[in-house]
């Protein structure tokens, strides 16, 4: 296996596809219609945000109600801690809700936001020449 899709409910697709392009993201329209937009991360890596009477085809669970409840938090990384602020002010200016002070960690900086839809998101920088392996659990 070499992608990911990770699905996603939304209550408004040309909202969330509007805040999400003026983050710099494009879709890809072979994905695309009125129930579904393809979210583009990477090469590997795709969003698709599917309309909530869409998404409710694919389960028989309740679609949780994400102005109250947080189901999963996507973390996306960065290459530095600019990158990550950068990124940050990027998604406040397109319409992203800031949800929490910079977080910093022994070799961890964090920063989260919520899309149009309530989704949390995070960005994070790790530095990977700070981070010590414990003997027992390097790879042999």
């Amino acid at each position: 296996m070499k992608k990911i899709f990770i699905n996603l409910p939304s209550k408004d697709l040309k909202k969330t596809a509007t805040f999400f392009a003026r983050m710099g993201f494009s879709f890809d329209p072979q994905f695309s219609d009125d129930n579904a937009k393809c979210l583009i991360i990477s090469d590997e890596i795709y969003v698709m945000f599917l309309s909530e009477q869409f998404f409710r085809s694919f389960t028989n669970k309740d679609i949780p109600d994400t102005s109250k409840t947080t189901g999963a938090i996507l973390s996306l990384t960065a290459e530095s801690r600019e990158e990550v602020d950068s990124f940050m002010e990027h998604c406040i200016a397109a319409g992203g809700r800031d949800v929490s002070k910079p977080q910093e960690m022994d070799f961890i900086y964090t920063r989260s936001f919520e899309d149009p839809d309530g989704h949390l998101w995070e960005v994070f920088y790790m530095d990977m020449a700070k981070i010590r392996i414990e003997p027992d659990l390097q790879p042999k």
